[in-house]
């Protein structure tokens, strides 16, 4: 994580894991402002950008298990008369190929233009009407079913899709269907004309190009991605529905398995990752074995990469500037997978996350104990663990328990622990002693 401060120059990077026993541990780096420097607010709700995308197809995936859509259905059959185009008919555009991306419809944000979502036009309010408009003013990329292209048209459409079949709005499904359904405190689909960001954040920036200076876009009208990409959510919250989702929660194992029945993607689309993309979800090869589920959003100002693992595992990544301010600063945000083995070179905060995934290495106390701490009045199991790293160097904040029943200490992160000798350590462990006055020794 400092890395995509110090290489990257992003102002901030926010990431939250899960690890198989359900613990979640939250980092923070940089700073929320780069006026006021203030600090990074742990969790802060970021703009989730196509993150949005998994929402909505999991709203059409259970309307698909409640009889009322069909996924082999041509989208004609619920929006008679809307999609044409040139190269484009409805009749020939399933609800499949539209969450699946192989639909053909041209991507509307390729042609509103960089001014109308990042200059003076991002303040603009747009019917989701007009955004389809913009794509079926252009041919299609290819007839349906034959290739795969990402454009956030499909999703428009599958909004669309989701408000004529339900008769009400599509935030109010995603937040009745999904969002209060697992929880989702923190999560919200903003309502028309809101520009901002309801509870603590860290700003979002933008840079014209690579290099240059970088203007502060937190406020922006959301409108222009829709159902496509509209939600604010935080680290945790997107942890927990990506979790929630895999683990059957939210979809019938019928609907889950065809979400997660996947095609190959273009080459130019995150090239040698190997993801590939089901319904409104990817799939990414870990190099220690197994898939990640989940997806990535780009949006003015945050950048955010998701994923959940079969087995309970989850993590999230949000950088705060976008675009980014270097050529490869994506690359690197996204290059921080769960399994990320420890070359010497991450950032302290980033090493002591790597305990999170797979399960901490033999000699770890702390992660062999599961977090299990003696302190003055008794031996306490550690509930959540946060790693922050500042100015300063990285920190560390405990909180012994379950929410609401829990006390925080401070501690500062043993930087000898973390980094000698390419070892791995879980949070816990890398506390030092000597910063925890009433820490005896890991049991």
């Amino acid at each position: 994580m400092e890395r995509l401060l110090q290489d990257d120059r992003f102002p901030a990077a926010l990431a939250a894991t899960v690890d198989r026993d359900g613990h979640t541990q939250n980092y923070t780096t940089g700073v929320a402002d780069l006026k006021t420097m203030a600090k990074v607010p742990v969790d802060g709700q970021i703009r989730a950008g196509s993150n949005t995308k998994t929402f909505t197809a999991t709203v059409v995936l259970q309307l698909v298990g409640e009889g009322e859509v069909a996924l082999d259905a041509p989208i004609e059959k619920y929006l008679p008369d809307l999609v044409r185009g040139e190269g484009i008919d409805g009749h020939h555009i399933t609800v499949r190929q539209l969450l699946q991306h192989t639909s053909g419809l041209p991507d509307y944000t390729n042609f509103l233009g960089e001014e109308a979502i990042f200059g003076t036009g991002r303040h603009t309010y747009y019917q989701p009407r007009t955004l389809l408009d913009v794509a079926l003013a252009h041919k299609a990329e290819f007839a349906p079913g034959t290739n795969w292209s990402y454009s956030n048209t499909n999703y428009v459409l599958a909004g669309l899709l989701i408000e004529k079949v339900t008769g009400r709005p599509v935030a109010e499904r995603i937040t009745h269907r999904v969002i209060d359904r697992i929880g989702l405190r923190h999560t919200y689909f903003p309502s028309t004309g809101d520009e901002r960001i309801r509870d603590a954040h860290p700003k979002g920036y933008s840079a014209t190009k690579p290099g240059a200076p970088l203007e502060d876009i937190t406020r922006i009208d959301p409108s222009w991605a829709w159902s496509a990409g509209q939600l604010i959510s935080t680290p945790s919250d997107l942890n927990r529905f990506f979790s929630a989702l895999i683990g059957g929660e939210l979809l019938g194992p019928n609907e889950l398995a065809q979400m997660r029945t996947t095609v190959k993607v273009a080459d130019t689309f995150d090239s040698g990752s190997g993801i590939r993309f089901g319904l409104g979800l990817t799939s990414t090869p870990l190099s220690c074995g197994g898939l990640m589920w989940g997806h990535r959003g780009d949006t003015p100002g945050y950048h955010t990469r998701t994923g959940a693992t079969d087995d309970g595992r989850a993590a999230t990544i949000a950088t705060t500037a976008r675009p980014a301010p270097t050529s490869r600063g994506l690359n690197h945000a996204d290059a921080t997978p769960p399994c990320a083995r420890d070359n010497g070179r991450r950032a302290r905060a980033a090493d002591a996350m790597r305990g999170v995934w797979p399960p901490a290495p033999a000699g770890c106390a702390g992660c062999s104990a599961r977090a299990k701490i003696r302190t003055r009045g008794g031996d306490r199991r550690v509930h959540r663990t946060t790693v922050s790293s500042g100015r300063d160097g990285p920190t560390a904040s405990l909180r012994f328990g379950r929410a609401g029943k829990a006390s925080r200490v401070a501690a500062d992160v043993d930087a000898a622990a973390v980094d000698g000798g390419g070892s791995r350590v879980c949070a816990v462990c890398a506390v030092r002693p000597g910063g925890l006055p009433h820490l005896v020794a890991p049991v």
